[in-house]
């Protein structure tokens, strides 16, 4: 029952603070109770029972619930960054409910999609999700008329994801006895259709190229804690489905398309980290970033894919390959949501993000400063965070199969070229930092204060996070053995 409890507290929650009941502190005592028994769930997933009961029995479809070692990682990811977002942001004044009842329901979402192990409810809490998102960003975004516009687009690029992703689950599940994670199997007939439907629809939801363009004036225009929610965690189900399923049900297809995926995964990080470069304001250049990197996670599914897509060893562990693109995941997570926090923090007292108008901050607010320093070299990959720990594994993953006396591969090459966008990464990050925490103090920067314990509370947690995996990996590595 643990598990289904993560998911009713959430909606419960929402109901109560619908019907009255204070809606900062019940968001905040649910996001913590959540915190407790998600991490919990997380560190001994082998001992929390499973929940499963019939919905239909023609198609078979049942309410399961269960957890292993890579669903456990997103779980933690998903209770870790809640916690952060409902400390985050802002509430405008008289538009309580909708703002924390969007937190919860987003949270329960994801940690549905996440905890499900029936394909049905996978897909169905996902799209739970999206609804809040829509209507945050559609009604508290940022961008004045333009937030609508930009809602509509994320809207259509989602749905437009969500229905081709459905196709390619209805053509899978048409040839499987059963909708369970543990009955999947490699189908026998159109495996390279429903990988390519796959592909795109998991990729819309990631934001892979060339279905890309809505995530970042999304993450830009989305209040905090829904761009936290969002890029953090909800942005993570399309790359755990296509490791749960698209590798389970059509791994032959998988690898009909990998040259394809590797072309697309690399124009994310090297085309898209070029236009990130160009950004001139805080808020996009963090939303292009997050687009930018999920092509190394994309790089260690194609590095599984290329190894014949088994996501376990014959131990019963995961693969390099699966172990990377999860825990790159993990940490891209956190170090996302930490960045969105701080650059809403920076918003709320300079009045702009944009960074020809910033300057200086780190004389009137040195603790802002360290702590979006400490992010900023997260995301470039600095040793000691946990971003450091995903990416060399990433970048291993991908020479893994490979020997000396072997010419270099399509999966080879891709993770030279890649290497690359580490580079990048250090451009933008470094001039961001630069340009908005050193140089002349600029007149807007004068009587800023610097963040307060509550302000500070949120960049906190997820530092010590960043940290503690960043030192140790085997925190999460060990929950994938």
């Amino acid at each position: 029952m643990l598990l289904a409890f993560l998911i009713l507290i959430p909606i419960l929650a929402t109901v109560a603070l619908l019907a009255g009941a204070p809606a900062r502190l019940t968001t905040l005592g649910a996001a913590a109770i959540n915190l407790i028994l998600g991490l919990f769930a997380a560190s001994c997933a082998s001992c929390v029972s499973t929940l499963s009961f019939p919905v239909l029995q023609n198609p078979s479809i049942h309410f399961s619930l269960g957890l292993d070692g890579m669903s456990a990682v997103l779980l933690a990811l998903s209770v870790i960054v809640t916690m952060a977002a409902a400390l985050s942001g802002k509430c405008p004044e008289g538009r309580e409910k909708l703002w924390y009842s969007s937190i919860l329901l987003i949270s329960a979402g994801a940690i549905g999609a996440f905890i499900s192990t029936d394909l049905f409810f996978f897909y169905a809490f996902h799209e739970l999700a999206l609804i809040p998102t829509f209507l945050m960003i559609g009604i508290l975004g940022r961008g004045g008329h333009e937030r609508k516009e930009i809602a509509w687009k994320t809207t259509i690029y989602l749905a437009f994801g969500s229905i081709v992703l459905l196709g390619g689950l209805l053509l899978a599940a048409s040839q499987l006895d059963s909708l369970a994670f543990a009955d999947l199997k490699p189908v026998s007939e159109h495996q390279n259709a429903i990988a390519l439907l796959l592909i795109i629809g998991f990729g819309t939801l990631v934001s892979l190229f060339p279905f890309h363009s809505w995530a970042a004036p999304a993450y830009a225009s989305a209040p905090a804690p829904v761009a936290m929610l969002h890029a953090g965690v909800l942005k993570k189900f399309g790359l755990y489905g296509l490791l749960r399923v698209g590798l389970a049900v059509a791994p032959e297809g998988m690898a009909h398309w990998l040259n394809l995926l590797l072309v697309l995964l690399l124009c994310n990080i090297i085309w898209v980290g070029l236009v990130t470069i160009n950004q001139k304001r805080l808020d996009s250049m963090l939303g292009n970033s997050s687009v930018m990197h999920m092509g190394y996670i994309f790089l260690a599914i194609g590095a599984a894919i290329s190894s014949g897509g088994e996501i376990l060893d014959s131990n019963g562990a995961m693969t390099l390959a699966a172990s990377a693109a999860v825990l790159l995941m993990f940490a891209h997570g956190i170090s996302i949501a930490l960045s969105f926090s701080l650059a809403s923090d920076i918003e709320s007292k300079t009045g702009t993000l944009e960074m020809n108008k910033l300057g200086g901050l780190a004389k009137t607010a040195p603790k802002l400063c360290f702590l979006f320093g400490l992010v900023a070299m997260a995301s470039i990959g600095l040793p000691g965070l946990a971003n450091f720990a995903g990416e060399i594994m990433v970048f291993f993953s991908g020479f893994e199969a490979w020997t000396s006396d072997q010419a270099l591969g399509p999966v080879q090459i891709a993770t030279i070229i890649a290497i690359w966008g580490v580079v990048i990464s250090a451009v933008y990050m470094l001039r961001a930092f630069r340009n908005t925490f050193q140089g002349p103090l600029e007149e807007r920067c004068e009587n800023v204060s610097d963040l307060t314990l509550l302000e500070k509370a949120p960049a906190i947690l997820l530092s010590i996070v960043l940290l503690a995996v960043g030192l140790y990996p085997n925190l999460l590595l060990n929950l994938l053995r």
